[in-house]
């Protein structure tokens, strides 16, 4: 098992800056580095304290590969729909350079109404765009003269410069976990999976990983399917302040992405079953249910060792636990003391990782 950190920029710009955040956040990338953590990654969303301090995943991740030389550094994910191809094939194989060959390209549909709507791309066309966009970057990354005649976007004969530093192309991950369908199209086309446990019940996402794991084997791709499974970690010696830290931060991630969701109460998608009911069933969020299932990560450094351990017999053993410390406007001392008692007490029990001389 391996484990990363992920951000996910739950922030009201009253509370801290983006300037303040984006330094706090590189500087815990730099500690990850130093702790042996495997990768870094962030999201792409707009306009609302709900991940708003992140529009542009790549930006930060070009400043994050700047300040280190080890830890992959990961899309977490990109919109694929909000962005040509020939721009976004660019884009992130210029990362790839800057990384020296650690990025790791994480494409997602993305679920938020009002950014559909500011880009104006129906949200009927998600599914058929995020296909077409993540399928013609794969094309523009591998081969030349490359004409593409699709249903959204038409180009060519274009040959991209640069050419990704990995060959054939960075590693492709798919951002899903509701869709059992889309599970089984990525382990089919050999992408990689991002999967976030919030979102769905265990058996569904256990149900959905397995179909994935199926259809990887059975398209006969080479090597072993990754996944990177996305959780938020309280972490203190003390257990009521773990657990006070928790609900508080969790609370504040719930009224922030119930604001960012309002307008499903309104609207209709055949692309996204379900989700009109979304502000209704996050209105019904139990910290504690959430802990009890194992959807957050929350306590000393033994709770959280047993908790992952729990994750590890129900997903399997080959994960990569990517792990939030620094969620809303947490202190930043916190999240380092976090990240700490992580490496030093939990880490270990996993894979063996120890705290690296001088990362206090």
């Amino acid at each position: 098992m391996k484990f990363g950190i992920n951000f996910f920029p739950v922030v009201d710009p009253d509370a801290k800056t983006a300037t303040d955040y984006y330094d706090e956040s590189l500087g815990l990338v730099e500690l990850a580095e130093q702790l042996g953590f495997e990768h870094v990654q962030t999201v792409e969303h707009y306009f609302s304290p709900y991940g708003g301090y992140s529009p542009d995943p790549v930006t930060f991740l070009a400043a994050a590969a700047a300040r280190t030389s080890r830890i992959r550094i990961a899309t977490g994910a990109v919109i694929a729909a909000f962005t040509h191809p020939v721009k976004l094939a660019g884009k992130l194989a210029m990362l790839d350079h800057l990384s020296h060959g650690r990025f790791d390209a994480g494409f997602g549909r993305g679920f938020l109404p009002d950014e559909f709507a500011a880009f104006g791309i129906p949200m009927e066309e998600s599914r058929a765009r995020f296909a077409e966009t993540v399928e013609a970057v794969r094309r523009l990354w591998t081969e030349e003269n490359v004409v593409w005649d699709g249903e959204f976007h038409q180009f060519g004969p274009v040959t991209m410069l640069p050419r990704p530093f990995q060959a054939p192309h960075p590693p492709i991950f798919v951002a899903s976990a509701t869709s059992p369908e889309s599970c089984a199209a990525s382990g089919a086309a050999g992408y990689h999976l991002q999967v976030v446990p919030s979102v769905t019940s265990r058996e569904t996402l256990q149900d959905n990983i397995s179909r994935y794991r199926a259809a990887w084997a059975d398209a006969g791709h080479a090597g072993s399917p990754r996944i990177q499974i996305k959780y938020t970690a309280y972490i203190s010696e003390n257990r009521e302040e773990a657990l006070a830290a928790g609900e508080t931060y969790e609370r504040n991630y719930i009224e922030k992405m119930t604001g960012a969701i309002a307008s499903w109460a309104s609207t209709r998608s055949d692309q996204y079953p379900g989700y009109e009911s979304f502000v209704d069933k996050v209105a019904q969020y139990d910290f504690a249910a959430s802990l009890r299932d194992n959807k957050v990560l929350a306590g000393t450094p033994d709770d959280v060792t047993a908790q992952i351990t729990q994750i590890a017999e129900w997903f399997g053993e080959d994960l990569c636990v990517s792990l939030q410390f620094n969620p809303g406007a947490m202190p930043i001392a916190q999240s380092r003391k976090a990240m700490l008692l992580f490496c030093e007490h939990v880490m270990p029990a996993f894979s063996g990782s120890r705290v690296l001389e001088g990362a206090r």
